[in-house]
């Protein structure tokens, strides 16, 4: 099977043929490249992203293919932390504003660091309340880092995992109201994805409820955070300070504004995790037709038994998996396995049998999608 690897990531399973520029390669492993514009061949059965954002591949154009989507949740997850961090504490103490300053001085610097430091103070970080909006991969880690470095934790999640439940500490205190992690928290960090219930959810009202001199920390979207409004609480000095690892034309140069160059993921660890992870879970789907951590369907798992496994994308409407079940049986082959999910109006089955089906025949079915025998 071909395999085409975009933004030089690595892909170390054998047995592929992996090349930067096959034309209709059976999977593609993809960092920051826009797909948005390329025309798919027959072969392309899944794409694998390296990090978290799919913003650069045309999802729903795939989804209706029966192309899977994967992304790389928590691969870059303690890369984003450390930085998190980082940002927790430039937004306590003028570091940047004292490195820079410091910069500038040409002789005699040590007497004049001494005379010249005093505006350069801040706060220490102990002791204060930090409000974790999202306690996923990202977030969940930063709330116990932060509870080792001696902060008071909160944390809200409407859709908090029991996995993720397990990874958090008991001490960070979980609210079920996001009015009371912002009313009460000195600094506050976002960790969710963007959707229509996420954009723009630190705005002109909730900023109104919040301490004065908060201090915000968006390292997820930018759009997540109303610029307009934090911009203007920044100059009332309701907030005193905005840190975010996603810079815009509104942001950039602003006091009390702290813009990183999107660097969350930008460690050799994370590149490699992100990569790692990518090609496993296409190495599995192809091989297998396991799918985990798609971002169109749901994970959808079976353990091998029989002599073949059929995998089938088709219409979430009733009647497909008796007429596929027919088919099979139509063909003297006997099921030993067999599991299926949904998601939306798509659909994905997967069968083991013990003999052979004729694939033609199932993709002959109205409804289905995408077939194949692995």
């Amino acid at each position: 099977m071909k395999i085409k690897t975009l933004n030089n990531v690595n892909f170390e399973y054998k047995g592929y043929d992996v090349s930067g520029t096959h034309d209709d390669p059976d999977g593609i492993i993809v960092r920051s490249a826009s797909l948005h514009d390329t025309e798919f061949g027959p072969n392309l059965k899944a794409i694998a992203r390296a990090g978290i954002g799919v913003n650069n591949i045309p999802v729903a154009r795939c989804t209706e293919r029966g192309i899977v989507v994967f992304n790389t949740p928590g691969a870059n997850a303690n890369a984003v932390k450390e930085l998190v961090i980082a940002g927790l504490l430039l937004s306590s103490r003028k570091i940047i504003d004292g490195v820079n300053w410091v910069g500038t001085l040409t002789e005699d610097v040590a007497a004049q660091v001494e005379k010249g430091k005093k505006p350069f103070g801040g706060s220490e970080i102990m002791g204060k309340r930090l409000g974790v909006i999202g306690l996923g991969s990202i977030g969940g880690l930063v709330a116990n880092a932060a509870l080792g470095l001696g902060m008071d934790v909160v944390g809200y999640d409407q859709h908090m995992s029991v996995e993720a439940a397990w990874r958090v500490s008991n001490n960070v205190h979980k609210l079920d109201s996001l009015n009371e992690l912002y009313a009460t928290c000195d600094y506050i960090t976002v960790h969710v994805p963007l959707c229509d219930d996420t954009r723009d959810m630190i705005n002109a009202e909730t900023l109104r409820m919040m301490k004065q001199g908060v201090k915000i920390l968006n390292f997820a979207r930018a759009e997540i955070v109303d610029e307009q409004a934090m911009l203007a609480a920044l100059q009332q000095e309701k907030a005193s300070c905005y840190v975010t690892d996603l810079p815009t034309d509104q942001t950039v140069g602003v006091p009390n504004v702290i813009t990183i160059p999107h660097l969350g993921a930008s460690t050799a660890e994370s590149q490699e995790n992100c990569a790692t992870m990518a090609s496993k879970q296409l190495v599995d789907y192809l091989e297998n037709g396991n799918i985990v951590n798609s971002v169109s369907l749901p994970d959808c798992t079976l353990p091998r038994s029989g002599s073949a496994r059929i995998c089938v994308f088709h219409d979430n409407v009733p009647n497909v998996v008796s007429q596929l079940t027919s088919l099979i049986a139509s063909n003297n082959a006997n099921i030993v396995g067999m599991i299926g999910k949904s998601r939306g109006n798509i659909s994905y089955t997967v069968i083991d049998i013990d003999g052979e089906a004729n694939i033609q025949d199932i993709l002959n079915i109205p409804e289905v999608r995408y077939a194949r025998q692995v």
